[in-house]
């Protein structure tokens, strides 16, 4: 059997036929000499999406392919892959091809770098290329939500991480889970830093967000991590005597 790999990249898709073999070509090169692993899943995608990344397995080995019998949503496939990645660090990028592969590297070197205790790298969109309404949108949002959180980050947003497998395994899951890794993380004890990381235009598909929808469920969500803020009691540490 093969040795475990260093890192995986794990990279939810839903509908992206248009997007997810050239996002697959783009971090097999950007993670070339690395020992990596890239799991794909799959939400039970409505058009070609499973079959034009199964169909790269022969030329990219180190693909894997993971498919939802039902669709679960984003955190749900964020799940799926970490709790079948091999690695110990965990990148993530989302599927539209929009967070560009090259930047994972980098995040990945920060977070080794960060000692044990620093548990996530995440990536801050810089250049953001949405519209203005989604722009100013996601402006409020992440205004509110560090307000309220104080979880340091200005973009949760951003798909683009590199965090600890162990440490998100650790954590408390619920849907849409993906907006507050930051607070999560620093709920139980860890660090968490950011970096900044290039932004594109969507070449194929349509946004699977809308602004009101995004609203409606961030809200929820907010109020809930508050909860587990307030119910959090942290050790600080632990020793074996």
């Amino acid at each position: 059997m093969a040795s475990a790999p260093d890192i995986s990249v794990v990279v939810p898709v839903f509908d992206e036929e248009g997007a997810a073999p050239a996002l697959a070509r783009e971090i097999a090169a950007a993670f070339a000499g690395r020992s990596y692993e890239m799991i794909f899943v799959d939400d039970a995608s409505r058009d070609g999406t499973r079959a034009a990344l199964k169909a790269l397995s022969a030329e990219i080995p180190q693909l894997r392919v993971l498919a939802h019998r039902a669709n679960s949503g984003q955190s749900r496939s964020l799940r799926t892959g970490i709790l079948a990645a091999r690695a110990p660090v965990v990148v993530t990028l989302d599927g539209d091809g929009q967070n560009d592969p090259a930047d994972g590297p980098k995040l990945v070197d920060a977070l080794t770098a960060g000692g044990p205790d620093l548990a996530l790298v995440g990536g801050e969109r810089v250049k953001r290329q949405d519209s203005q309404a989604k722009k100013f949108a996601s402006k409020i949002g992440n205004g509110v939500r560090k307000r309220l959180l104080k979880d340091t980050a200005n973009d949760t947003g951003c798909g683009l991480k590199a965090m600890r497998r162990d440490a998100f395994l650790r954590l408390p899951y619920f849907d849409h889970i993906h907006r507050y890794l930051p607070a999560l993380m620093l709920r139980e004890g860890y660090r968490v830093e950011f970096r900044p990381v290039n932004h594109r235009h969507r070449q194929t598909g349509v946004s699977k967000y809308t602004n009101f929808g995004r609203l409606m469920a961030s809200l929820s969500d907010l109020f809930g991590v508050m909860w587990l803020q307030s119910r959090a009691r942290n050790p600080r540490g632990v020793d074996e005597v």
